[in-house]
């Protein structure tokens, strides 16, 4: 039963993570019910792998505190919306420290590029204003490889 549980809450991280790409690029949101869904399946996610209470969900949740506090510094000054801010905090309860520290640099760079394309598109658009990007691209596409790792490569 733990198996199963398991998988099913791999299964449905991802398709989280599918969600927040789509409602991002649709409507630069990243809803605060997906956001709640993934922090509160945590706990599950942590009794399906065995971590321990002390001290491994106490770390995961100093993980996403720290991770929170640092990223609500970027919303303040309007270079993250609060949506991403709270996907980052959300991840950080999923993905054990290592993990989670390589999702960040993956997520600077495909910030990067979803930076580049978005600002190429507004200018080829020649819309007006400042164009919001769409940064929940970048940290669902950081996630998930490193995310699937566990199960790709079992081998070698």
């Amino acid at each position: 039963m733990q198996v199963v549980i398991h998988m099913l809450l791999a299964i449905g991280l991802v398709a989280a993570l599918g969600i927040a790409i789509w409602t991002d690029l649709r409507a630069r949101i990243i809803p605060n019910w997906l956001n709640a869904g993934i922090a509160l399946s945590a706990p599950l996610w942590w009794w399906s792998i065995g971590l321990s209470p002390w001290p491994g969900a106490a770390i995961q949740l100093g993980l996403a505190a720290i991770a929170l506090a640092l990223f609500v510094a970027a919303f303040a000054a309007g270079a993250m919306g609060g949506g991403d801010v709270k996907l980052i905090a959300a991840l950080g309860l999923w993905l054990l420290p290592p993990d989670f520290l390589r999702m960040l640099v993956w997520m600077s760079v495909a910030g990067g590029i979803v930076t580049v394309a978005t600002l190429a598109w507004h200018r080829l658009a020649r819309a007006e204003g400042r164009p919001e990007i769409p940064y929940g691209v970048a940290i669902a596409c950081a996630t998930v490889p490193i995310f699937a790792e566990r199960y790709l490569y079992q081998f070698g």
